[in-house]
């Protein structure tokens, strides 16, 4: 595949950034968008040019570090992470533009890099539960109902990636959020801080600068775990249940 792509470049913070034409060729469908960056790195480093910043980990779609706009489309065209989205997905003449996510509580650090740090500090916001689990507990020592075990992990499949945000015309990180909300109130050992743990992520999310929630739905399908959107109907509930009952 011979393909034209346009990338957001930007050499620190404060600079301005432009997009930058690259041809690449030769490309086989099987190489993941990742891999097809390496590759184009290798071609910038090869010729003395500065290559393109970009953040990866796992390679593996589990740990959320690869997020990108691809044409305007969070992680790209398929459900899934940038690192697991494969060439074959585009076609031979593809012109694809690829940016940072934009948001003002993602500030760009260089490139394709941006500052997530903002959803570190809204999980610190909602604290530890205050359960003491000790050792590993015998299984059925604490009955947790099958609908709320399942809908507990549905939502601590969250890998934070960011994508909601960056699909959401409001940059909000509600769903995010909601996730996190959704995973401990399903479940007996985040009963205690529930009321306090809600309250104070949500003001930890709206200083970060992130938007408010209008149920534009954006946010649930550009999710490569498939959260889905009524996690916020739950953060909404607890928050206004925490707000009556004095927090």
């Amino acid at each position: 595949m011979n393909l034209t792509l346009k990338i957001w470049r930007q050499t620190g913070p404060r600079a301005k950034g432009e997009m930058v034409t690259y041809p690449v060729t030769d490309i086989s469908e099987d190489m993941s968008f990742l891999e097809m960056l390496d590759v184009l790195n290798e071609q910038l480093n090869a010729r003395g040019e500065e290559p393109i910043a970009f953040d990866s980990d796992c390679r593996e779609g589990i740990c959320g570090m690869c997020g990108l706009m691809i044409s305007g489309k969070a992680h790209g065209p398929e459900v899934t992470t940038t690192c697991q989205l494969h060439m074959r997905s585009f076609s031979d003449g593809d012109e694809i533009t690829v940016e940072p996510w934009r948001a003002d509580a993602f500030p760009v650090i260089k490139d394709l890099v941006v500052d997530r740090s903002s959803f570190d500090r809204i999980i610190q916001a909602g604290g530890f539960i205050s359960a003491n689990t000790g050792s590993a507990p015998e299984a059925h020592s604490v009955p947790v109902p099958k609908p709320q075990a399942d809908r507990a992990f549905m939502a601590a499949a969250c890998i934070g990636c960011g994508a909601c945000v960056a699909a959401c015309p409001n940059a909000s990180g509600m769903l995010f959020m909601g996730a996190k909300i959704t995973h401990l109130g399903e479940l007996p050992q985040g009963q205690p801080e529930r009321d306090a743990r809600v309250v104070s992520m949500v003001d930890q999310h709206d200083h970060e600068g992130f938007g408010g929630c209008t149920n534009v739905g954006a946010c649930s399908s550009a999710c490569p775990k498939e959260i889905p959107l009524d996690v916020i109907s739950q953060l909404n509930r607890d928050l206004r249940g925490a707000m009556t009952r004095g927090h």
